[in-house]
């Protein structure tokens, strides 16, 4: 009779590897369960039951649904622009004006992607009815960018990191970018179809109107 061969141990997860894959699993089907029914609409029992866990994991990998919550809230806005997408845009060696019209046509670019990103769908939920927990999004993800961006607005202006005419130039930049992310689909079909995600040239022309202001801005008594 032949020997038997040895069969090799099955390799095992171990308990780190089993916890990170759950709280990945746990973020991703929040998001999606958030960004279809929004912050309201969603209990962890719902989570849970989508993401095939126990009814605690919620508890234990974020300590409650509202801890769950702010870190959906992060990792949407990240799906949108990241702070490495930002820093790599602003730290290029390009002249500061050619930077910004690298960032303007990031965003820009981003129009026609909520149907395929839960991160917009969130961000957008949370901008047009905000949650409790709206503060964590303009902490942990809101604020960090934009000191990010103000610095290459400084450059591009010739001023302080904080001078006020810096963070008006960063609102008059970006607030466009943002304010065209949210519009309606409709609005851009029926009223401004030349603002359609595609369309030639529009983040061109975007940043070129931005820089003039920037330009006029700076000069400004």
């Amino acid at each position: 009779m032949s020997a038997r061969l040895p069969v090799s141990p099955t390799p095992q997860r171990s308990p780190r590897q089993d916890g990170e894959t759950t709280r990945a699993t746990l973020l991703d089907v929040a998001g999606r369960l958030f960004a279809e029914h929004g912050y309201l609409g969603t209990s962890s029992k719902d989570i849970c039951l989508r993401a095939g866990v126990n009814m605690a994991a919620v508890n234990y990998h974020f300590g409650s649904r509202d801890g769950l919550y702010a870190a959906v809230l992060v990792e949407a806005h990240r799906q949108v622009i990241s702070q490495e997408e930002l820093r790599a845009l602003v730290a290029s060696d390009q002249p500061a004006k050619d930077r910004v019209r690298g960032l303007m046509a990031h965003l820009v670019a981003q129009m026609g992607q909520d149907e395929t990103s839960w991160g917009f769908k969130v961000v957008l939920r949370e901008v047009m009815a905000p949650s409790p927990l709206a503060s964590t999004l303009v902490d942990q993800a809101i604020v960090p960018k934009a000191g990010i961006v103000a610095g290459l607005i400084a450059d591009c202006m010739g001023l302080p990191h904080d001078h006020p005419k810096v963070q008006r130039g960063l609102m008059m930049t970006v607030v466009p970018c943002i304010v065209l992310l949210l519009a309606p689909p409709g609005l851009r079909e029926k009223a401004l179809p030349a603002l359609q995600p595609g369309s030639p040239d529009l983040a061109d022309h975007m940043a070129t109107f931005a820089l003039a202001g920037l330009d006029a801005l700076a000069d400004a008594p």
